[in-house]
């Protein structure tokens, strides 16, 4: 069992930045694809980052301004936010699973997500 904890959330106005951080507990962190999800409200759960290996995938909307990284020692995967956009709020959670979320497999483990707020 994968658990995830998220932090790093919060307000923050137009064109600022903020870094969210997913704990997670996991024997063989790097054998799962790592992501991070968000949800606004009345909208439906959408794919913003993830890795795997190598590979990064990014959504449309955030490419350019959002990056995904992980510490494997410290079991720690990143979301670097800039230059954030009203848009950008939503609740953010921190996702793991056995296949790639981009090719269409869902996450396995779900961490319970921290809110970003753009003002």
């Amino acid at each position: 069992h994968v658990q995830l904890v998220e932090s790093g959330g919060g307000t923050v106005q137009a064109g600022g930045s903020l870094r969210l951080s997913c704990a997670v507990s996991a024997y063989t962190y790097s054998d799962y694809c790592m992501g991070w999800f968000r949800q606004a409200p009345g909208k439906e759960r959408e794919g913003v980052a993830g890795i795997y290996g190598g590979s990064t995938y990014y959504a449309d909307s955030v490419k350019g301004r959002f990056t995904i990284s992980q510490d494997i020692a410290k079991n720690t995967l990143y979301l670097q936010m800039n230059d954030l956009k009203p848009e950008d709020t939503a609740m953010y959670y921190c996702a793991a699973g056995q296949g790639l979320f981009w090719v269409g497999y869902d996450p396995d483990y779900w961490g319970q997500g921290t809110q970003v707020t753009v003002s």
